[in-house]
């Protein structure tokens, strides 16, 4: 039976994958090794180990295969092709809420609580809705994508025409299912960026910027320093708020620098710096001598987004979220250093733990004395997006 078969394989490659590099990375491995998948085959298969993965720290003293059955039923309306493994009990509680599914599940498995699934629940921030980010973990996340300034009605028109299900979150942010090929419809990074609805919220703090540099009479700003940073979609953002900037981009990896390059050209950012550089260390190659605003999206546990990657949540160790606050408050320490009087820091994480959040504001406030000017957790978890957490300073005379 097919369905048996894409289940059994699933449980077989659970088994083996041990949490070292990302699932989506090894399921690649994988199916390139085995090649008598299909690309249907290979759907089924991935679906089902991301189903087991959503269930998190739970359940882990049953066998995979009864986890992974219990995965099934709380992480799809429908039963589909999925009968065989359920007796009438089961199929009699199948419904589209997924409540009643983790009622059932209670009842069957007495010793199984929500907070099994994420039992650091006394880390988060504390303006979490607990439960709601919790049962998030069992709902894959929409794509976003941003459309960039004077591309609106060109990308509605190609979604449009291309009869692609889309919701207008905002003016300019657009939800679409994750399995849409995006690229095959629009210009990505041209017209459109690929960006969390969160990310794309950091944009109500670059606009505050602009408004208090307005209220206060001081000229646009001109240097920003993207410090680490990543994929360079915040960098895009501020490019696309403050229109002509001195950009200056950087990050610890190579690969990282490099790869910005093609994404810049697409989105037709010429001129601009970077280098590569390891901002725990003091002393930083910095091509400008200081910057007007300072982005800083630190790295961290990334557990804003586990939903996305539930790998991570069942491999994390409670011991790493320590490791990266010191991180953070090191990389902060010596990137504000190259903050101008009256410029803006920024910092952001896309972690919900609050020691990597409103305790790295606090240091920032109270040991880097930069005042506060507005602090947010980003919650994602209704919107099937990312939650992530934003803080605003001004470096005072």
């Amino acid at each position: 039976m097919r369905f048996q078969s894409y289940f059994n394989t699933a449980v077989k490659i659970i088994q083996l994958y041990n949490g070292l590099i990302p699932l989506q990375h090894f399921l690649k491995q994988y199916f390139s090794q085995h090649k008598k998948h299909g690309s249907k085959d290979r759907k089924y298969i991935t679906h089902l180990c991301y189903n087991f993965y959503r269930l998190g720290k739970s359940f882990n003293n049953i066998n995979p295969e009864e986890k992974l059955k219990i995965a099934i039923f709380l992480c799809n309306d429908n039963i589909g092709d999925w009968s065989f493994l359920y007796d009438d009990t089961w199929q009699s509680n199948w419904s589209d809420s997924l409540i009643k599914h983790l009622q059932f599940a209670e009842e069957k498995y007495p010793s199984f609580s929500l907070n099994d699934v994420f039992p650091f629940v006394d880390e988060l921030s504390k303006s979490l809705d607990v439960s709601a980010f919790i049962r998030s973990f069992f709902i894959q996340p929409d794509v976003f994508i941003r459309i960039r300034p004077g591309h609106d009605k060109r990308v509605i028109d190609k979604l449009q025409e291309k009869n692609v299900l889309f919701k207008l979150v905002d003016e300019s942010c657009v939800a679409l299912s994750p399995f849409v090929n995006i690229n095959s419809i629009i210009k990505v990074d041209e017209e459109a960026v690929i960006q969390d609805y969160s990310s794309q919220r950091i944009k109500e703090f670059l606009n505050l910027i602009k408004t208090e540099n307005l209220k206060s009479k001081i000229a646009n700003l001109k240097s920003v320093w993207d410090c680490c940073a990543g994929s360079g979609g915040k960098s895009i953002l501020a490019y696309d708020v403050f229109e002509k900037i001195n950009l200056t981009v950087s990050d610890v990896r190579p690969s990282i620098i490099q790869n910005l390059k093609q994404r810049f050209a697409n989105a037709g950012i010429k001129t601009y710096k970077s280098f590569v550089a390891d901002l725990t260390n003091s002393k930083l190659p910095i091509p400008n001598s200081q910057f007007d605003l300072i982005i800083c999206d630190a790295p961290c546990t990334g557990s804003g987004t586990w939903s996305r990657t539930p790998e991570q949540l069942y491999f994390f160790q409670h011991e790493k979220i320590g490791v990266y606050t010191s991180l953070q408050k090191r990389i902060v320490g010596n990137a504000i250093s190259f903050l101008k009087t009256n410029g803006h820091f920024l910092y952001i994480t896309c972690s919900i733990f609050q020691q990597e959040n409103e305790i790295v504001a606090a240091f920032i406030e109270n040991e880097l004395h930069l005042e506060l000017i507005k602090i947010e957790l980003l919650k994602g978890y209704h919107q099937k997006a990312d939650t992530m957490f934003a803080a605003l300073f001004r470096k005072t005379a």
